[in-house]
């Protein structure tokens, strides 16, 4: 017992410095979180930032569905946790309809303004002496789908009224909230960026209106936001599209040099899609189509199918290896072929059939990384981010991802509107002929993907990992951290996790020869690194960049349902539930 006491010591110590996230206890086989999962029998809600979350389960308390719930937190996490999203963003989301046993997919992304011609985003670029398109300024800004998303999925399967879900986000807009550590360092780090830009971000965002970012313990109100939200609440998205906001936006951007039009607005819809998925070991995993990167987890999982990684074992050479080799296979992919499907074909069909997985996994050499990888014919002969997730006590659950794309995003802000534009256009390529070529009304490549698992035709897994590039690559993390090496819902997210980069990008862009390189967090064992390395893989260590997760799983006791929450320790995030 004094040994067994003092290895659990060594490993919650260790665990609270992020250096042994889900490492094995060899003794029992147990892997070991840093807290526990949360447990709730008729609601769980689970954010990024504790406040939202809170504000989500009081909603549930009222009698909210999942989808308020959802709404609520959204829009306190807009204010909240602005270094990542806002209603100046896109949203993405999986809803599980307890009513009809069935998945609904929504792409609240946003079009590129139809006055903006390539020809003439080509001689902006050139006067700014750039070949790809920048992230900030007036020239990477789409139209937000935030708002139309929230109206779309309210109208489909809210409880309360849109007002009273955007109720505590105005409280808490106009009363002021206390800023976190983590969150104060990314708002300091990002303010600077913006220096010269029109309009109002210092004003918006600084406590001064000169620069000072509130710092930790700080008090922000946003009171233009309390505004913007309270005329949502009020007249609906129609008041975002269509009304003031609109006009407000109209006039702001012809004064300075914009391209988004009142039209536009006018003319966005979200839209209402069929999931995508495979399976998995005996799991449906369910992710959205492009234009968003959903289709690269899928097409990892269908490559590491083929082996056995849990006899392998986790985080081990092998492992690890045949993960980031099977990255590569899936990322040429995405570079090639995810677009908006209203202006490019995508072949998912193709792309997920297990006959491509074989064919393509025959590529992965077992003792040496890939220095460079094309991407596959898939032809069958016919052709920075928030995520949160909810559950309700009627077994409705949304999976949500909603961002700015980098960081607080273009840095143009309109005087009284309290929010951001996002940069997401950024994303888009300049190559003639590439699929994700720049064009007007056209929606960009998205890198924001939200999750869900089914077992045996129910539900079993609202999940979703923030971060970028990282975002499928941390799906798949998740995904073998649970089904292949048992660990619980908590334990899945802490666990030490890894990343590649410098592939080749949806934008056209590319980026480092000879097989990019290997990120790990701390608890990889040195042993493995040392492997990876000599099977030419350019290892290096970083403590962030690795995403942010939530998660929801359904387990059944004795016939009875119960939500297994978990927020991982990377951020300030909290699951809580009744």
């Amino acid at each position: 017992m004094k040994v067994r006491a003092q290895l659990l010591l060594a490993v919650a110590s260790l665990g609270a410095a992020g250096s042994l996230h889900g490492q094995i206890d060899r003794i029992t086989g147990k892997t070991w979180a840093t807290r526990s999962e949360i447990l709730a029998r008729h609601g769980i809600v689970c954010t990024s930032v504790p406040a939202a979350t809170q504000v989500g389960l009081d909603v549930l308390k009222r009698g909210g569905s999942a989808v308020d719930a959802a709404i609520a937190a959204n829009a306190t996490l807009g204010l909240m946790e602005p270094i990542s999203n806002g209603i100046g963003g896109d949203l993405f989301a999986i809803v599980y309809s307890a009513s009809d046993h069935k998945l609904y997919g929504l792409n609240g992304s946003g079009r590129s303004p139809r006055g903006l011609s390539y020809e003439q985003m080509k001689n902006e670029l050139a006067k700014l002496h750039r070949e790809f398109i920048p992230p900030t300024g007036m020239l990477p800004i789409s139209v937000p789908g935030t708002v139309d998303a929230w109206a779309e999925l309210h109208k489909k399967f809210g409880k309360l009224s849109l007002g009273d879900d955007l109720a505590p986000a105005i409280h808490y807009a106009e009363e002021g909230f206390p800023v976190t550590e983590l969150i104060s360092y990314y708002w300091s780090r990002n303010l600077p960026l913006f220096k010269g830009l029109p309009g109002a971000y210092l004003e918006t965002y600084t406590l001064d209106g000169k620069g000072r970012a509130p710092g930790k313990g700080d008090i922000f109100k946003n009171p233009a936001l309390a505004h913007s939200l309270r005329l949502i609440g009020e007249k609906g998205r129609d008041a975002y599209y269509k009304g003031e906001i609109a006009d407000k936006i109209d006039a702001f951007m012809q004064a300075n040099g914009g391209y988004l039009r009142k039209a536009d607005f006018e003319q966005h819809t979200s839209t209402w899609v069929d999931p995508v998925s495979t399976n998995y070991r005996g799991y449906d995993v369910f992710e959205l189509p492009p234009n968003g990167q959903g289709l690269a987890a899928l097409e990892m999982l269908n490559l590491l199918e083929g082996y056995d990684l849990k006899t392998m074992g986790f985080n081990s050479p092998e492992t690890l290896h045949t993960m980031v080799e099977a990255k590569k296979l899936a990322f040429a992919d995405r570079a090639k072929y995810y677009a908006d499907p209203d202006f490019a074909k995508v072949p998912l069909a193709g792309l997920l059939s297990k006959s491509y997985a074989a064919e393509r996994r025959k590529l992965i050499d077992p003792d040496h990384a890939a220095k460079s990888v094309a991407p596959g014919n898939p032809s069958l002969g016919q052709s920075d981010t928030i995520y949160l997730c909810t559950a309700d006590d009627e077994g409705n659950m949304v999976s949500l991802i909603q961002s700015n794309f980098r960081g607080m995003g273009s840095g143009i802000v309109v005087p009284g509107l309290g929010f951001m534009f996002q940069d997401r256009g950024q994303l888009f390529s300049m190559e003639p002929g590439h699929a994700n070529v720049y064009t007007p009304g056209k929606r960009p490549f998205h890198t924001i993907i939200p999750g869900f698992v089914m077992k045996d035709k129910k539900p079993w897994l609202a999940f979703g990992v923030m971060g970028g590039d990282m975002q499928p690559q941390g799906h798949v993390e998740v995904l073998t951290n649970l089904i292949d090496f048992g660990m619980n819902v908590q334990e899945a997210g802490d666990a030490s996790r890894w990343q590649h980069e410098g592939d080749n990008e949806p934008t056209g862009e590319k980026l480092l020869p000879n097989g990019g390189y290997v990120e790990v967090e701390s608890g990889v064992p040195y042993a493995t690194v040392r492997a990876l390395r000599d099977k030419g893989h350019d290892m290096r260590f970083d403590v962030g960049g690795y995403g942010g997760y939530q998660a929801i799983k359904v387990e059944m006791h004795d016939g009875e349902r119960v939500y297994d929450g978990a927020s991982e320790s990377r951020k300030d995030g909290q699951a809580a539930g009744y």
